[in-house]
């Protein structure tokens, strides 16, 4: 593996112990440990900026989506300060999985994400 794919590899497990964190302060902390201060987070369901904009966002997708986590799915891909990568919602008791999608993320000097623009691939009718 290359110090590329193994920087793009650290920076993604952060984002998603960040979306996988438990609690409140344990949340605020992930946040905080891999976004920029001004980072910010978009999708067709949300537009989030800074820390605590984004810590929001992950709590609302916690509280709808209680008993699930966040995993990666395939590789990421990445070249220059972007990356790209794809995952699932699952849920921890039965592994099913009815929330897929691909984020694209973009990265400061010191590898924290500085914006992330998210596609939704699969999510379940009304949801």
């Amino acid at each position: 593996m290359t110090a590329a794919a193994r920087r793009y590899d650290a920076v993604v497990a952060r984002y998603f112990e960040a979306w996988n964190a438990d609690g409140v302060e344990a949340r605020a902390k992930a946040v905080a440990d891999v976004w920029t201060a001004d980072g910010r987070y978009t999708d067709p369901l949300s537009d989030a900026l800074g820390h605590e904009a984004i810590t929001a966002v992950i709590a609302a997708a916690h509280e709808q989506f209680p008993g699930f986590a966040f995993r990666l799915v395939g590789s990421v891909d990445g070249h220059h300060d972007t990356a790209r990568f794809s995952w699932e919602l699952v849920n921890r008791a039965d592994g099913s999985a009815p929330v897929a999608g691909s984020d694209v993320i973009t990265l400061d000097a010191e590898d924290r994400v500085r914006a992330v623009y998210g596609f939704l691939d699969r999510v379940p009718e009304g949801a």
